[in-house]
């Protein structure tokens, strides 16, 4: 059986493990937002950065790609995956159905914020964020390069996201 993984954010251009095929795939009920304070990977405990989440909202999708796992190594991605995005306990995984652009639907490994963990912080204005990612940077780098590589991945995929398109540019002048 193929092991799936849903990836909206950094895993859309940097898996970090194994993938056999990629194929776009929507999740019903949730957003893909900046509603998570970074203060590893994207940002500090004094400065925080914003990372990607899924935030569960009635009505809700979110477009990205179901990445299948090569088989055979799906122990390890399993760990890999959980080292990375359990830093904190801000993600929850879930096995969660997507559906393919195909039609059919799988179920895949998902990462979902907590809306109850410290770093949690939905509703923030676009400006607001926009401030934020133009200056933090944590363990992986400038929160300005998680920003620009989601929102180019998802659009070389055709998968324009206008809150991260419109964030870009503004973050663009910001630092200008």
């Amino acid at each position: 059986m193929t092991m799936w993984v849903f990836g909206y954010g950094s895993l859309l251009w940097n898996p970090g493990f194994p993938v056999a095929r990629r194929e776009i795939a929507t999740l019903q009920g949730y957003a893909r937002s900046f509603c998570m304070s970074s203060v590893h990977h994207r940002g500090t405990e004094e400065k925080p950065g914003l990372v990607l989440a899924l935030d569960e909202v009635a009505g809700a999708h979110c477009t990205g790609l179901a990445l299948a796992v090569e088989g055979g190594a799906e122990a390890e991605t399993l760990d890999y995956l959980r080292e990375r995005e359990l830093i904190s306990s801000a993600y929850v995984e879930r096995d969660l159905e997507v559906e393919l652009h195909t039609g059919d639907l799988v179920t895949a490994v998902t990462y979902v914020i907590d809306p109850h963990h410290v770093q949690y912080c939905g509703g923030m204005s676009l400006e607001e964020q926009a401030r934020i990612i133009a200056h933090a940077v944590g363990g992986r780098g400038p929160n300005t390069e998680y920003l620009y590589n989601t929102a180019s991945h998802l659009a070389e995929i055709g998968l324009n996201d206008e809150d991260l398109d419109w964030l870009a540019g503004r973050v663009r002048q910001i630092t200008a």
